[in-house]
């Protein structure tokens, strides 16, 4: 019978396995991962450790390469893990204790990366990378530090300052992100905040700190029903999230609040509304821009109720807050136009008008404009002391009180300093009376000329004693049955030139 040739499978898994070969196998994989790392093509070279792992296990300097590979890949804890299990394998690893203090670093955990690194020390104490790691880490920890203490003290300017400093050390640490977002959102820095959120939702969208903060620029941008739904999200991440938990009780508080007050205002109930309005703007000091609407509110309220200096307060705390908010300054201009501050309500308008052109805008401003130009005259009015839609016979009332009132003769035992103001305002109460009595120079008046300034009393043209004269002369004025001139039961007037100006005299019959 002839022999049969039969094929018998050789078993090359087993002389791969050949520890030899495996060893061999594995060291390929890691040059050519070297290599790839050389060139800076990072994927590739995490990809040809990783089989160099696969195919060797127990191989600290596998993961001490890997390590390096994940590090300049940004996956830090990744990194992290590699390097303790190098350390793990090997705990002279002098490189794996280097690599994890640096990857915790990035992290952001300093004392961590202290210990690592004087685990070096202990291994090489003239190890020099060691000890300006520690250095590093020593400062982040102060940077830690100053930044605790200027949150608690509100300082949240110098907190961004420290975690800025310490993210460049620590790129990756979300903390250190969080922390800055939050103080950005409480400097009002609101969409710087929200990219250093979002760019961590990013990467991780069930992290709570960062839902927080998004919720928390939202609420501080007066969108309280979104934040809400942010900060109820986080609750669910983070159930014990006191933050959160704390955030959305005031967005509630505060929008039921604020809603309360502007229902009383609807209703005409002036004092609950300026109450509410107070009591909302107790609920939390944080939130910029709906406590400037809160103290604006308040304000019209107390413009309702005749509060004008406590309104104009409440409009500067306003712009204070927010210096761009219109409608506060509009409200202030109001208040000032009210309470005669023209030059305040003129300089408010042209912060409004610079800032939105509109024709109405440009109304309010040459109104204001105009009232500051007739503030700059006399007010005959107030001179009169009447108001500005005085009669014609409440005027001239008036000009009887007051012309008795001032006439220098009335003076004349009087100081030669009092006899001369009484003579100046006898003659500006015939001023006022001369304009306001006359509907054409009234009309100039009224409409902002200065006619002091237009010559209507340069020279002889006006004569306050012709004006009291002719107002008492034919009328039985002043003390009543008074004779003057060769008027019976009048006043009698000495204006001769040896009597000096303004000395005249009346006498009662």
């Amino acid at each position: 019978m002839a022999a049969v040739d039969i094929d018998v499978p050789v078993d090359t898994e087993a002389q791969i396995r050949n520890p030899e070969d495996m060893e061999r196998q594995a060291e390929g994989f890691k040059e050519q991962g070297n290599a790839f790392y050389s060139q800076k093509d990072y994927s590739e070279a995490f990809n040809y450790y990783t089989k160099a792992i696969d195919v060797s296990p127990k191989t600290p300097s596998y993961y001490g390469n890997r390590a390096a590979t994940l590090m300049m890949l940004f996956r830090f804890r990744e990194a992290l893990e590699d390097s303790q299990q190098a350390v793990r394998l090997d705990d002279c690893f002098m490189k794996g204790h280097l690599r994890e203090g640096k990857c915790h670093l990035s992290l952001g955990n300093a004392m961590a990366a202290n210990r690592c690194f004087q685990k070096v020390l202990e291994l090489e104490p003239s190890n020099r990378e060691a000890q300006q790691e520690n250095k590093t880490a020593a400062t982040l920890m102060e940077y830690q530090r100053m930044a605790d203490v200027g949150f608690e003290k509100r300082d949240f300017r110098t907190v961004v300052y420290c975690m800025d400093r310490a993210l460049a050390v620590s790129s990756a640490c979300h903390r250190f992100k969080i922390i800055k977002a939050e103080c950005l959102a409480l400097l009002g820095r609101y969409p710087e905040a929200q990219s250093v959120a979002s760019d961590i939702l990013r990467m991780d969208s069930t992290n709570a700190d960062a839902l927080y903060v998004r919720g928390l620029c939202l609420y501080y941008e007066d969108c309280i029903d979104k934040a809400v739904q942010f900060f109820v999200q986080a609750l669910r991440m983070a159930p014990d999230h006191e933050k959160a938990r704390l955030a959305c009780r005031n967005a509630k508080a505060l929008k039921a609040k604020k809603e309360e007050g502007n229902q009383a205002f609807k209703n005409c109930s002036y004092e609950a509304a300026y109450k509410l309005y107070t009591e909302a703007l107790t609920i939390d000091p944080n939130n910029i821009k709906t406590n400037a609407k809160l103290y604006c509110n308040r304000a019209t309220a107390g413009l309702k109720l005749k509060k004008l200096n406590e309104a104009i307060e409440d409009c500067s705390s306003a712009i204070k807050l927010d210096d761009t908010y219109i409608k506060a300054y509009l409200r202030r201009a109001q208040c000032y136009t009210n309470t005669e501050q023209y030059e305040e309500a003129v300089r408010d308008y042209e912060k409004v008008y610079q800032t939105e052109k509109t024709s109405e805008h440009k109304h309010l401003l040459k109104t204001a404009q105009l009232e500051l130009k007739k503030s700059k005259r006399k007010d005959y009015y107030k001179v009169l002391g009447v108001g500005k839609n005085a009669t014609e016979e409440e005027i001239k009332k008036a000009y009887r009180k007051r012309a008795l009132m001032h006439h220098p003769d009335r003076h004349s035992a009087a100081t030669p300093e009092v006899q001369k103001e009484e003579e100046k305002k006898f003659k500006e109460v015939g001023e006022a009376f001369t304009v306001l009595s006359d509907p054409k120079k009234k009309m100039r008046y009224d409409s902002g000329h200065d006619l002091e300034d237009e010559g209507s009393f340069d020279g002889g043209d006006f004569d306050a004693n012709n004006i009291f004269r002719a107002f008492f002369g034919g009328h039985g004025g002043g003390g009543g049955g008074h004779g003057g001139g060769g008027h019976g039961g009048g006043f009698s007037f000495d204006s001769s030139p040896d009597s000096g100006p303004g000395n005249f005299f009346f006498q009662f019959g």
